[in-house]
């Protein structure tokens, strides 16, 4: 990838983060104390993000898959869990992405008067995205039967200036999720993922292609070398033909005792035709004008007794 559109692509990317940033903001008071519908409105950010990156659903990506309820060794029978998205990966991988909203805490802090309701609204985020964090974890969305994942899942905040509060105020916050086999992003560092994911298929396409160019080229190949394998057969087959008509030729009309000039002294001798061979291929067999003469006058002259007694 060239560096000129490596930087449409970064500035695209970034005009897409400014436009969800904006959305999540206005939406953030609307949203305010119905865990449900933030919930439903992550997951629409979040399948908005993919659609948006240029991921398609159900080839590279699927939403809200269903996973049955697993039994343990003692018969117990497990939860079931459904995913919010599960990337596809070429070779069969997969990477799952789980949203989670924490808007309460980050609201009442952007609207705090003072500097103590603020700090003391920060660790009530902080908080809150812990408990999603352990929550998560205790899921283990990428040992569920059927996907091919690395050992972690992607944990996703909608709100970018949420998600970055809480990386500015607790450092190690990442690092703890990392522990719990979690990666921590935000809309900008998923759109990211999803680009290299993207990267990682329009890869895949290439290698396909021309892995399929190697196939046609060696079926070309090997096609071609039949041909010419047939083509060498039916030069041999000619060059034989070849041989077997001069030879043939050679008894009919050339050599000593060939078979026009044997033919042709029967006719001398006396046998009554009217049909008479080429004179080209009289003169090959070594039969010249006045020999042709000869044999012909004998010809007429054993057929004129039988005209005269017609008569």
């Amino acid at each position: 990838m060239g560096r000129a559109e490596l930087r449409t692509k970064l500035e695209s990317l970034e005009k897409l983060n400014q436009q969800l940033t904006t959305e999540a903001q206005n939406l953030t008071t609307a949203l305010r104390g119905s865990a449900k519908s933030q919930g439903d409105w992550g997951e629409f950010i979040l399948r908005d993000l993919l659609d948006k990156a240029g991921l398609r659903e159900g080839e590279q990506y699927t939403f809200q898959e269903s996973f049955a309820a697993s039994t343990d060794e003692d018969g117990a029978r497990g939860k079931a869990f459904r995913t919010d998205v599960i990337l596809k990966l070429p070779g069969g991988r997969h990477l799952v992405v789980d949203s989670k909203v924490s808007l309460n805490a980050y609201t009442d802090y952007c609207g705090a008067a003072t500097e103590e309701l603020r700090k003391s609204h920060v660790k009530l985020h902080l908080a809150s995205v812990r408990a999603h964090l352990d929550g998560l974890s205790k899921r283990a969305y990428h040992k569920l039967p059927g996907i091919e994942s690395p050992d972690f899942v992607v944990m996703f905040i909608p709100v970018e200036p949420a998600f970055l509060l809480c990386m500015q105020e607790a450092q190690d916050l990442w690092r703890e999720a990392y522990e719990k086999s979690i990666l921590l992003v935000g809309p900008t560092t998923l759109l990211f993922v999803i680009r290299i994911v993207d990267n990682l298929w329009q890869q895949e396409q290439q290698a396909k292609s021309i892995q399929d160019i190697v196939d046609r080229g060696t079926k070309l190949y090997e096609k071609f070398v039949n041909f010419v394998s047939d083509l060498t057969k039916v030069g041999e087959s000619l060059r034989a033909a070849e041989v077997s008509y001069q030879s043939a030729m050679g008894k009919l009309s050339t050599g000593s005792g060939n078979l026009v000039r044997q033919t042709e002294m029967l006719k001398k001798a006396g046998i009554r035709t009217n049909k008479q061979l080429p004179p080209k291929l009289l003169e090959t067999a070594g039969i010249g004008y006045e020999e042709q003469a000869e044999l012909s006058l004998a010809a007429s002259e054993e057929e004129a007794p039988a005209l005269t007694k017609l008569v």
